[in-house]
């Protein structure tokens, strides 16, 4: 067949997976929060047959706020693409384990996490490389931690070190203190050292700017993330000869492993806005994106109506990404894990299970049911893209 857009929808989950209370996310689901919201508007979503997924089609109607117009959720007419749920098989509920499974890799193991901070070792040998000090280290939010250390941290050039709920060890300096490919530095001595059993998804440098009691968090931040640890879907297609565009954190979480062109993106609008101008370039494979906002701005700060609007304006640009397809390309879209704004208990990713949509102008729609792992999804891209490994699993087609 031709060339394959996936998109994935950070953190847009669809209802709690089986084992979703053993990660504290029994009763979760993104979905259902953000359809009572009235800035939530899915047509076209509808029409490719979204609300027909399993477990989605029982309770739309009940969680939609328009139900008197039920008809909108298409919950019992003719879809135009295939469908899917696809459960999490790795252990986590991370972006990064969530987007190299997508790629075939399935983690036995989550990424560490450190709620109650970095180990002293860890960060003795951090402090000896780079030569600076370390506060805080702890879990912190990112625009709070700058106002409560920046005093501290620009009068002795110590580092604020601190962490999340994910798998990161968050490095925050003053650029005027700190100049930021020092910072940078300081953040690949991190990477160096956060291997093995302390391996991180992610290294981030927080760089900020302002006065005391006004800091603010520059634009200027890097990733500098764990290698994937085994063969991806991005590998297996540029060892096949073919091309694959990363759009948004895509080339980070892959550590720019089987990338052969990236973007970066600022927000949604302009990852759409790449979207659409790339797929008018002459390729020959896949183009990888990641709408980050669900996930960054609106879910860990439980913004119902900013995810639910945040949803809408991707629904409402789905017409003129599929009107841009050739007969034989694919356009898929999926989400990682789930970040439910309506629950209050936690700001963290939720366990969810996640939607599988795939639209083609050449193949019969189908609804394939639930399916065990996002592998399968690295599986049909790789049959699509003519690539004779499936990475164990089954493609869809």
């Amino acid at each position: 067949m031709g060339r394959v857009f996936l998109t994935v929808i950070d953190s847009f989950g669809i209802g709690e997976l089986p084992d979703a209370a053993d990660y504290g996310d029994a009763g979760t689901n993104t979905l259902r929060s953000c359809m009572g919201n009235t800035n939530f508007n899915f047509d076209n979503m509808a029409k490719l047959g979204f609300f027909q997924i399993d477990g989605v089609r029982d309770n739309a109607a009940s969680w939609f706020h328009d139900s008197n117009h039920p008809e909108r959720l298409n919950l019992d007419g003719e879809i135009k693409a295939s469908v899917a749920r696809l459960k999490e098989k790795s252990k986590g509920k991370d972006t990064t384990i969530g987007h190299w499974e997508i790629a075939g890799v399935v983690s036995k193991n989550p990424l560490p996490t450190y709620p109650n901070g970095f180990p002293k070792e860890i960060l003795d040998e951090f402090s000896r490389r780079t030569g600076r000090g370390v506060l805080c280290n702890k879990t912190y939010s990112g625009t709070v931690v700058i106002n409560d250390y920046g005093d501290e941290h620009l009068k002795t050039g110590d580092l604020i070190v601190y962490t999340s709920a994910d798998s990161v060890f968050q490095i925050a300096a003053h650029e005027e203190k700190v100049p930021l490919e020092e910072l940078y530095k300081d953040c690949r001595i991190a990477r160096e050292i956060l291997q093995g059993e302390h391996g991180v998804g992610r290294v981030i440098a927080r760089p900020f700017i302002g006065t005391s009691a006004n800091y603010t968090r520059t634009s200027t931040r890097p990733d500098f993330p764990l290698a994937p640890t085994a063969t991806t879907m991005p590998d297996v297609s540029t060892d096949a000869g073919k091309d694959v565009l990363a759009i948004g954190k895509i080339n980070d979480i892959f550590a720019g492993r089987g990338i052969t062109d990236y973007v970066y993106t600022k927000n949604n609008s302009d990852g759409m806005d790449r979207l659409n101008e790339w797929m008018d370039r002459d390729f020959d494979g896949l183009m990888f994106v990641n709408l980050v906002d669900t996930d960054m701005v609106y879910g860990h700060r439980n913004d119902i109506p900013g995810y639910a609007n945040a949803l809408a304006q991707i629904d409402a640009r789905l017409p003129e990404f599929l009107a841009k397809l050739r007969d034989d390309d694919v356009f898929m879209i999926t989400a990682d894990h789930g970040c439910d704004p309506g629950y209050t208990v936690s700001t963290d990713h939720s366990r969810e299970h996640t939607p599988f949509i795939m639209y083609s102008k050449n193949m019969k729609p189908v609804n394939f049911g639930t399916k065990e792992s996002f592998s399968v999804i690295a599986a049909t891209v790789l049959k699509i893209l003519g690539a004779e490994e499936n990475l164990g699993a089954e493609p869809l087609i």
